[in-house]
Order: structure tokens, then C-alpha cells, then sequence
């Protein structure tokens, strides 16, 4: 059996997502959508492509004329617009048309750089997320946010542009490393942490079920994660005003990334950027300094960072200026005044950015 939550755009129905546990309603779910006979491809990575890219094409060859897939090189350092030309080159080579589907089957990094292909390929042809990791299961597949990294910064190249379907098998976390586990689930835990201390104290309360994978618990925990960004992304889609709080932790996040050169995956630098987002609401006297330990120690048991070694402070606070979230040189911070209420700051300075980058490398050097 399977749930679904539908998503809206401007206050009617535009996709739904949908929770299951294996992958034998994917076919009727996008025949439904009126691309029974047309063309499909899937795109895949390297590591995903083993996996389940047969199951999938097998599925879909059910209601297609064709199905291809095609898998590009996994990890964020593929993020690019060389490989985008790729896909590109594929479509065209294999006479794909506006009416045509494309599937991403994979975590974040398949899913914003098919999005984005989708966008842009014939000025915008139809795609249908199908996530495989924690990440893209309850953040990155949902919003319609689409685009690459450009010389190593992230997202500098994108667009919105919706999906026609998420469909989400959680069977796939089975497969899923652990490191990669962990990391989407900085992103779960962020959305308890800005909108929902229910949520927050529930995923707690399940530790050792979500550390299990317990499938029921899993689409539980998936489908609330859904439903706080469903409710942020209907309010702002294209990310005008309070679509910017689910970047909590991103701001210095996405700038220890680039610092340590990828070598920490997304989810961690999330947890990284928390951690150091709750230290300066603390430093600001929004939450007090019990609330700050309980919010930085509670990623330990979800196997996250909570420290990070060999960082410049100075160079990441300078690397924060490029991200995308900047404003004429003006830094969205999102804070908190205690857990489930965040809000949208813009003076933070860099002084206090360093304090809470010195407070993590100091953790690391003294515990």
C-alpha cells in the first residue's frame, strides 16, 4: 500500500509525492500522467545504475515506446554543466521531444542535474523524480529547485521547475551507506529544528527504529519531513521570503563544503552549519545555552559531525559572499529563538560567524 501527499503551486494541485516500498506502481502513477507510448530516460549515476536502473527500465518499458537509460559519473564533483551537455547530446542522438519524459533515479546530485536538464532541453520537457537516498527522499526531489555547481560553487546554475511526480521507495535506503544515511538525515532533523519540535522530539524518541530501518518508521519519519517543506515551498515556491528558512545550517554548510574541497558530504556540512547557526542564536541570547548543547549533542547519536578539522575560518566567512543565498554582499542567516521557531536574519556579522567556526574546530581540538 502507498501514500500520497500532494503538493500545491499557487494554490492548486501541481505533483504528487508518493510513499511505497518497492517500485510496481511506478508505471501506472506516470500512465496516469499522460506518457503512455512516449519516449523515457532514465538518468542515473554510476553507483546507482547497478542497482536499480534494470528494475526501473523493466517497470517503465511497460507503458513506453522507449526506454533508455543513461548513467552519469556519481558524486558532486559530476555536478556540472560539461555533464549536463552530456545528457543533452543523449536526448538529441535518441530524438527526444517536448512531449517526452525524463526520470532522475538517484540521490540530490542525479535529481538537480536531470531537474535541470528538464528545464532547459527543448526550453522544458516533463521529468518525474524517482529519489534513492535520505537527502533527495525528504529534501532535494521536493520544491522544484533544479541546477549545478559552477568551479566548485554550489547550485550557481539553475532554475525552478516542478517535477510531475516524486515517487518515493524507501526499499531503496536498504542499499544506501551508511555515511550517506546519516548525511540526509541532517536534513530531517533540520526540518524538526526549524518548524516542528514535535517532530523533533519524535525522531528521538525512534532513534534506534530510524537507526534500524524500520520501513513503517521510515516512511513515517519521510512523509512529516514532506509535509514541513511541503507547507514552507506552497507558501513561497520560488524562494522570495520563507522558503529561505529551509536553509538552516546551509549558509556556512555549503561554505564548509567548498572549503574542505567535498571531501565532507552535504548532509554533514548541514549538521556542521547547525551547529554553528544554534551557537549564535545562543551567542544572541535567542536560545539559552542548555538549548544550544541539546540541539549540538543530538546529532552525535545519528552518527553526524559535530566538528570539523583543518578549516580557515576566515577563508569559509569569505566563501559565504559567493554563495547564491547572497544579497548585494547581505547574508539570509536563519536562526532560531528555540527549537521549531526560525526565523530570517541579516546581521549576522562576520565576527560571529567566526566565533561559531572557532567553536567547532574547538570542539573537535578539546573533548
Amino acid at each position: 500500500m502507498s501514500s500520497t501527499l500532494t503538493i500545491n503551486y499557487e494554490k492548486k494541485p501541481c505533483y504528487d509525492i508518493i510513499f511505497t516500498t518497492d517500485f510496481s506502481e511506478l508505471s501506472c502513477k506516470i500512465d496516469e500522467l499522460g506518457f503512455k507510448g512516449r519516449k523515457i530516460a532514465i538518468i542515473t549515476d554510476s553507483n546507482v545504475s547497478g542497482l536499480y536502473a534494470d528494475e526501473v527500465k523493466k517497470v517503465l518499458s511497460q507503458i513506453a515506446s522507449n526506454v533508455i537509460v543513461y548513467a552519469i559519473p556519481a558524486g558532486e564533483d559530476n555536478k556540472n554543466l560539461n555533464e549536463v551537455k552530456k545528457i543533452y547530446q543523449v536526448l538529441i542522438e535518441n530524438h527526444f521531444d517536448r512531449h517526452d519524459l525524463i526520470v532522475a533515479l538517484g540521490g540530490g546530485v542525479v535529481g538537480d542535474m536531470a531537474g535541470f536538464t528538464a528545464a532547459t532541453y527543448l526550453r522544458g520537457i516533463s521529468f518525474v523524480q524517482v529519489p534513492t537516498t535520505l537527502l533527495a527522499q525528504t529534501d532535494s526531489s521536493i520544491g522544484g529547485k533544479t541546477g549545478v555547481d559552477f568551479d566548485g560553487y554550489k547550485n550557481m546554475v539553475g532554475a525552478f521547475h516542478m517535477p510531475r511526480l516524486v515517487y518515493t521507495n524507501v526499499s531503496t535506503l536498504k542499499t544506501l551507506p551508511e555515511r550517506q544515511f546519516a548525511s540526509g538525515f541532517a536534513e530531517v532533523m533540520k526540518h524538526g529544528l526549524i518548524k516542528d519540535q514535535d517532530f523533533y522530539t519524535w525522531l528521538l524518541e525512534n532513534m534506534y527504529e530510524i537507526g534500524d530501518k524500520d520501513q513503517d518508521v521510515l516512511i513515517e519519519m519521510i512523509m512529516r519531513s514532506c509535509e514541513i517543506k511541503k507547507a514552507v515551498v506552497e507558501k513561497d515556491p520560488t524562494e522570495k521570503g520563507d522558503r529561505a528558512l529551509l536553509n538552516f545550517g546551509h549558509t556556512l554548510g555549503h561554505a564548509i563544503e567548498k572549503a574542505k574541497n567535498f571531501e565532507l558530504y552535504h548532509g554533514e556540512c548541514v549538521a556542521l552549519g547547525c551547529v554553528a547557526a544554534a551557537f549564535i542564536s545562543w551567542k544572541k541570547e535567542l536560545i539559552s545555552m542548555e538549548e544550544y548543547y541539546e540541539i549540538r549533542d543530538m546529532f552525535v547519536p545519528f552518527n553526524l559531525p559535530i566538528s570539523v578539522e583543518e578549516i580557515n575560518p576566515d577563508e569559509v566567512i569569505a566563501l559565504t559572499k559567493s554563495d547564491k543565498k547572497a544579497d548585494q554582499g547581505s547574508i539570509k542567516f536563519i536562526l532560531l529563538k528555540g527549537i521549531g521557531k526560525s526565523f530570517i536574519s541579516t546581521d549576522v556579522s562576520d565576527s560571529e560567524m567566526k566565533a561559531a567556526l572557532e567553536e567547532i574546530l574547538y570542539i573537535e581540538t578539546n573533548d
